[in-house]
Parts: C-alpha cells; sequence; structure tokens
C-alpha cells in the first residue's frame, strides 16, 4: 500500500491493517502502534547526509482534527494520573496539542513558550533552541515573565510535539531551570528514535508518549530497517 504525501496523518488505521515489522523492510512509511493497536501510518524523511539513513515523520498540525484529537486523548490519558495543574505549550507544533490535552484534563488555560519576543520579555528569561527539523535556524525561546505566578510551585506537565534529537526539549529545560520551574512531567505525540535518551537522561521517568518510532536505515532491499 502507498500513500501520497497529503494523505499522511489523516487517519487511524485498525490494528493489524499494516504489516508491522516487514521481513524485508518498510516502504515509503512506518504505521506507528498506539497502545490499542491501532496504527499511524508516518512517512519516511530521509535524513541529510549519506542519503541511507530516515526517520518516520509527524507533523501535528498538519494531520486532521481526529489524528489530533485521537493523539491528544491518548498522551492525557498518560498524564491524568500525574495530577497536573498546569500545561506548558512548546512552539510551533506543540501548542495545538498542548492546548487539546489541557482542555481534556479540565484545565481553563495552558501557557504557551514563545519564540517572538515581545517588548516586555527578558533576556534572563530565554534560550537558544534548535531541532532536528530546522537544524541551521537557530531560535530563541522565552517564558512570559507574566506566566510566573501561573507556574512556579505548581504541578507542570511540559508538552510537545516530538522529541527526536532532545535539543529541543533540552532548551525548554534550562529555560524553566532559570525561571525556576521543574515539571513534573514531559509528554508529546510521539519519541522519535533513541538520540534524545542520552540528554534527557535525568528525565527519563519523566517523559510520557502514545506513540515511538525507531530510526531507519537503508537496506540491501532499498527498503528502511528499523535500527535498534
Amino acid at each position: 500500500m502507498s500513500f501520497e504525501p497529503h494523505e499522511f496523518w489523516q487517519a487511524f488505521a485498525q490494528p493489524g491493517t499494516h504489516e508491522q515489522n516487514p521481513a524485508d523492510g518498510h516502504l515509503g512509511f512506518y504505521p506507528a502502534p498506539l497502545a490499542d493497536g491501532r496504527q499511524l501510518p508516518l512517512p519516511l524523511r530521509v535524513l541529510p547526509g549519506d542519503g541511507k539513513s530516515a526517520v518516520a515523520s509527524l507533523i501535528l498540525n498538519q494531520a486532521s482534527f481526529a489524528v489530533e484529537d485521537g493523539l491528544a486523548a491518548a498522551l492525557a490519558a498518560l498524564l491524568k494520573a500525574r495530577d497536573i495543574d498546569v500545561i506548558v505549550g512548546v512552539p510551533t507544533l506543540g501548542l495545538p496539542l498542548a492546548s487539546n490535552v489541557a482542555r481534556r484534563l479540565g484545565h481553563t488555560r495552558m501557557v504557551p513558550l514563545g519564540t517572538s519576543r515581545k517588548f516586555w520579555y527578558r533576556d534572563d528569561l530565554s534560550e537558544p533552541m534548535k531541532s532536528i527539523t530546522s537544524p541551521t535556524a537557530s531560535k530563541t525561546l522565552y517564558v512570559d515573565p507574566r506566566m510566573l505566578p501561573v507556574l512556579r510551585g505548581k504541578r507542570v506537565a511540559v508538552i510537545d510535539d516530538v522529541i527526536s534529537s532532545g535539543q529541543s526539549m533540552g532548551a525548554v529545560l534550562r529555560l524553566l531551570h532559570k525561571a525556576e520551574i521543574e515539571p513534573t512531567v514531559i509528554g508529546c505525540a510521539m519519541l522519535q528514535g533513541t538520540n534524545w535518551q542520552e540528554p534527557l537522561a535525568e528525565w527519563r521517568d519523566r517523559i510520557v508518549a502514545p506513540l515511538s518510532s525507531p530510526r531507519f536505515t537503508l537496506n540491501e532491499n532499498e527498503r528502511w530497517t528499523p535500527v535498534h
């Protein structure tokens, strides 16, 4: 089965629709499984370099509302037992997920971090940030100083769309540390590969996600094999 580019992230497949571990490798997409067995077909993106490494991609703001809702519901279920007071959303793609999850947990608001500086923001509450999808484009991450009373001393969950290299989330955690905020839990829609595990090692037991996907290497059949 093949998908056109615009067809990805639009619907969950029923359990067993796609072979999870084909012997000759994956071609074009990877069916990431949820805990209930449903699968979300994700396009395989070749990484810069020699063309022999790829990741399964999730671009949440291009997903259907049904897929966003499904991932938000699954993440909210993972967070529910943590008794969270406030959700912090990571820009850009983590913001709609954070808002969706906060509503499902019965919250009246969430607190977004920002990459567009407002005149009342402070340099001591900022942190440079890069990500795997924008490796050459550095941004500056800010927390609005007016939001500090909402966050300090509270049980905070930080939510992003995907954790991959750990660079973006590392920047978020450094920023929150400057603001004297220590998150109770870190949530995302998908954990991509394992490169994040070393830079976020001290946080690993606080990280939850409804989806995970391996990295992939090109095999002799010109298909993609998971790297474990």
